[in-house]
């Protein structure tokens, strides 16, 4: 099992959690999106939206973090990252894409890239786009939490696909200053993540393409 990714990447940083947790061994390929890398080269000829991440098991390829996750789950089973019930899977995959589909498209590279390169934003206003919309999406979260019961992670006292989502997010605010004051739950299930190895071993720093 390969898996094409970049350190910084939100994407690529919420499956290596996956992978982690699943204890599933995979070989680290990466791509240096801020480069340019996965729009030439070998990358682009086997990734059909040139994004990462990219999952190679055994010669089939999957993209897209969320499918990609879900993947994972089925084949490996344990542990799940899902709820064995209909209704916590789909209160999962909300606050998943509460920051998957709501939070992270605003502020992908390639957004942040085209706010300076062509309609000319300054790096303040581009910092302040980026700020506005984690904050705005994440008090949003908090209020998805407090609408279920307490406990240690997004849902339930387990890692779930919601935790792998929140982690990175969380990572890639606090690289632009975001303000994360007021989001009692939101951070309580961020830091007991964090006191687990697989989400630590996932982090940027941790990445072999790591850079300062």
């Amino acid at each position: 099992m390969k898996l094409y990714n970049y350190f910084r990447s939100s994407a690529s940083f919420r499956v290596r959690i996956a992978l982690n947790l699943k204890g599933m061994a995979y070989d680290y390929i990466p791509v240096h999106i801020a480069r340019g890398d996965h729009k030439t080269g070998p990358f682009a000829q086997i990734s059909p939206d040139q994004l990462v991440p990219l999952l190679d098991d055994d010669g089939a390829h999957f993209t897209q973090s969320m499918a990609i996750i879900e993947y994972l789950d089925e084949i490996q089973p344990e542990p799940p990252l899902l709820p064995g019930d209909p209704a916590g899977r789909a209160q999962v995959r909300a606050l998943a894409q509460s920051i998957a589909c709501e939070i992270h498209p605003l502020n992908n590279l390639r957004v942040l890239k085209y706010l300076v390169r062509e309609l000319k934003v300054s790096d303040d206003a581009k910092n302040g786009w980026y700020r506005h919309w984690v904050r705005e999406g994440l008090v949003a979260f908090e209020r998805q939490l407090a609408q279920h019961p307490a406990g240690t992670y997004c849902y339930g006292n387990t890692p779930t696909l919601a935790d792998c989502c929140l982690v990175p997010q969380i990572f890639n605010g606090k690289r632009f200053d975001c303000d994360f004051s007021g989001l009692p739950r939101t951070m309580a299930a961020f830091d007991a993540c964090m006191k687990l190895d697989a989400f630590q071993r996932a982090q940027p720093s941790q990445c072999p393409d790591a850079e300062p």
